[in-house]
């Protein structure tokens, strides 16, 4: 497998409160991937929060999806637009924003963000959440 987990673990449920937005957020601390140079394992903690359209994730297919990745030999960048395309193909959301927060390697932290937003959607998402839990605090600032 490289490049990508299979995209047939993730499964979804109707979204039953149509008539409510709200923010959907994630956090994932022990995401674990291979540098597809040196197959070496790469750590992240992966950060999502999405506005739900017609469907929301179910959680256990998130876990075994993301938890897919940790044979998959794939680049950082890959690994977070990757996830974005998969979980915009299969719930349609209003806005879904996926963040990488890789650990260092080779003296470069690396943090990627992808976002989509549906035309249609002008509001904004509920803020990032705030706690003590250091995987609960706000993701690391990043532009675009």
């Amino acid at each position: 497998m490289t490049g990508t987990a299979p995209r047939a673990l993730l499964d979804f449920f109707y979204y039953r409160s149509t008539y409510v937005f709200y923010t959907i957020q994630f956090t994932m601390p022990e995401f674990t991937c291979l540098c597809p140079r040196s197959g070496f394992p790469d750590f992240a903690v992966l950060h999502a929060r999405y506005v739900p359209g017609p469907r929301c994730v179910e959680l256990k297919s998130l876990k075994m999806y993301v938890n897919a990745f940790r044979n998959v030999g794939v680049f950082h960048e890959d690994v977070v637009n990757g996830i974005l395309t998969d979980l915009v193909d299969l719930l349609s959301p209003r806005y879904c924003e996926v963040i990488g927060d890789f650990n260092v390697r080779g003296n470069i932290k690396t943090v990627v963000r992808a976002v989509h937003r549906d035309p249609g959607f002008t509001d904004e998402p509920a803020g990032w959440w705030a706690g003590r839990d250091e995987h609960l605090a706000t993701p690391p600032s990043v532009s675009g």
